[in-house]
């Protein structure tokens, strides 16, 4: 049995963003598949993992944590593998500030738009168009914020660049055309040359699989 085991489901930006961390860092891990439309994110032995009763979840056999929240799972892999941690304390605090950053707006927008472009969801029109324009505005912003720069932290990789690729890198999904953001799209581009990088459609399996 592998040491971690991650729940949730491919659809999953949340629980893609903690297989990416897995996948980048070369970590085993087994897969347990999360049936949300079968509610089996709120029954009671999912609720005991996780108590918002949502995805991904991950679980240390060697230190008994159980941990939920995308961005909580990529900090204590950080520390667990050692990678993607930033070279200091200093590039850390820059990494969470991303990673609460892309929680904001950049996430609602694009995700909202892409589970209303798949059918996930149902919005009306007024909050689709604001969802798009969140989503429009986050990138517009990313684009800025990224100029001059290949890496959001530092000279290298860390959990945020991880992070918030895992929100833009579903804009295309969404219906959203990453073309008029150039600096976005070479970011992109570095992450997915990273050694072990796998793509929102290629990272996790539809069922449940071992290690």
């Amino acid at each position: 049995m592998a040491r971690y085991i991650l729940h949730g489901i491919f659809a999953s930006g949340p629980t893609y963003k903690a297989a990416l961390m897995l996948r980048l860092t070369g970590t085993p891990f087994d897969y347990e598949h999360v049936d949300l439309r079968a509610g089996a994110h709120k029954a009671d032995a999912f609720l005991v993992k996780n108590r918002y009763g949502q995805v991904p979840v991950l679980e240390d056999s060697q230190t008994d944590y159980c941990l939920c929240q995308s961005s909580v799972i990529l900090d204590y892999l950080a520390d667990e593998t050692g990678k993607f941690g930033g070279k200091d304390r200093g590039e850390r605090l820059r990494a969470r500030e991303w990673q609460l950053w892309g929680a904001g707006t950049l996430t609602t927008g694009i995700y909202r738009t892409r589970a209303l472009k798949l059918g996930f969801f149902k919005f009306p029109e007024q909050v689709a168009e604001a969802n798009l324009q969140s989503a429009l505005g986050g990138l517009k912003e990313l684009n800025t914020l990224l100029d001059g720069r290949d890496w959001l932290v530092g000279k290298g990789a860390t959990i945020a660049d991880i992070d918030l690729y895992g929100i833009a890198a579903y804009a295309p999904q969404a219906g959203i055309d990453l073309a008029p953001y150039g600096n976005v799209r070479k970011w992109l581009a570095r992450v997915e040359a990273l050694p072990g990088f796998k793509g929102v459609n290629d990272c996790l399996p539809q069922a449940s699989v071992k290690a």
